[in-house]
């Protein structure tokens, strides 16, 4: 995606995603002393999947605790894939490794249940256990998109770190919302910033709350969520690059540079003392502050 927004006058604007208060993520340092994470598994789940983020350098034991009681141990690295039964649920585990692009690592865990049942519901419990630590920071997320129960999640979650995919690329203008009849922040829009570079997204957040927009079939209809947001940056896009490339005021408005404007321009919001946040980037958006003077 960041590559494409590097093309030509191209400027792409991407929702921060709703995932911020469904409890998807958790995260830490891995030290001297055993992790364990709870993840809380509703009824009636037929598939669920984990993605464990790590230092490559960094060497540890996970130990899966079923909520009746059984453990297994995985021990890193394992080449491929492993299945492990535990009660009536299979686990199968995929080791990754850095790419030429990544100096990371994802542990993938896959929950399946036999076909015509569901997950064993209940507590489960991933133990990290240290063996050598150089780095210890974990990220671990669950699926985004509201794909499983709503009761599905990590007891101890962390709203940080919560954009979806592409909102994480650099090339793009990454947007959350905040309510425009409050001038609040908006709790289910995706936080930032990024895990491995610490970039700030979303640069900045607009109305995405209760917002009136054309239903399927004729009317109007009131929506909430990111995707609400993103069409007032991507309008205002197009007014800036209209005022700049086709007004012939400024032939290079596109990109990076209509970025650094959005960001100039942004509205800080009531109570929010601290910029750029995580929540709300740089502020709200203004078209008008971010039109250049002179």
């Amino acid at each position: 995606m960041t590559d494409i927004a590097g093309y030509w006058k191209t400027s792409i604007v991407v929702g921060n995603g709703n995932e911020a208060t469904r409890r998807v993520h958790t995260s830490g340092v891995l030290g001297e002393d055993t992790v364990r994470i709870e993840l809380a598994v509703a009824e009636y789940e037929q598939s669920l999947n984990v993605q464990l983020w790590k230092s490559y350098a960094d060497e540890y034991t996970i130990v899966l605790v079923h909520p009746f009681g059984m453990r297994r141990e995985v021990i890193l690295p394992i080449p491929g894939a492993n299945r492990i039964q535990m009660e009536d649920t299979t686990v199968l585990i995929f080791y990754g490794e850095p790419s030429p692009y990544s100096k990371y690592q994802e542990i993938y865990l896959e929950f399946l249940a036999e076909e015509g049942n569901q997950i064993d519901a209940g507590i489960w419990q991933i133990l990290l256990v240290p063996e050598k630590i150089k780095n210890g920071a974990y990220d671990l997320w669950l699926p985004a998109g509201a794909v499983n129960q709503t009761a599905t999640g990590f007891l101890q979650s962390t709203p940080e770190t919560t954009l979806t995919i592409p909102a994480t690329a650099t090339g793009v203008i990454s947007v959350g919302a905040y309510d425009a009849y409050t001038d609040a922040p908006a709790a289910f829009s995706g936080r930032g910033y990024t895990r491995d570079l610490q970039q700030v997204k979303p640069e900045l957040v607009a109305p995405g709350v209760d917002v009136i927009s054309c239903a399927p079939g004729g009317g109007y209809v009131r929506k909430t969520g990111t995707s609400m947001a993103a069409p007032f940056v991507t309008g205002a896009a197009a007014l800036l690059m209209q005022w700049g490339i086709v007004g012939e005021r400024d032939l290079y408005l596109y990109g990076e540079k209509i970025k650094a404007y959005f960001i100039r321009g942004a509205r800080e919001l009531p109570g929010i003392s601290v910029y750029p946040n995580p929540q709300t980037g740089w502020g709200a958006l203004c078209v008008e502050e971010s039109i250049p003077r002179g």
